[in-house]
């Protein structure tokens, strides 16, 4: 399990995700390394910034909690969980849409 922390906020990965995104990379290196590259360093840049833009994302299609949102990216979908009271996002999973 991966930890951000900064601006007095915590981005916590769970492993699930981590196991998932990590097949997805091998996948996709095997296409084009420099692809790949760009693709994980943009997907860190958006799962940073979820604090900032949390209201834009909706409430999840993979759960039924209004505290598990979306975000996508690409051709994936990351469910992630908001947990306000201790200012703790998880996220759950990366899902090819």
């Amino acid at each position: 399990m991966a930890q951000l922390k900064g601006y007095k906020m915590n981005i916590i990965t769970s492993e699930l995700f981590e196991e998932q995104l990590k097949n997805i990379l091998d996948d996709l290196v095997k296409i084009d390394f420099k692809m790949t590259k760009d693709f994980k360093m943009y997907l860190d840049t958006l799962i940073l910034n979820i604090p900032t833009k949390v209201k834009k994302y909706k409430q999840s299609i993979y759960s039924e909690e209004e505290n598990v949102k979306d975000l996508e990216f690409q051709d994936f979908t990351i469910p992630f969980l908001v947990d306000t009271q201790n200012n703790v996002y998880t996220i759950l999973g990366i899902i090819k849409k």
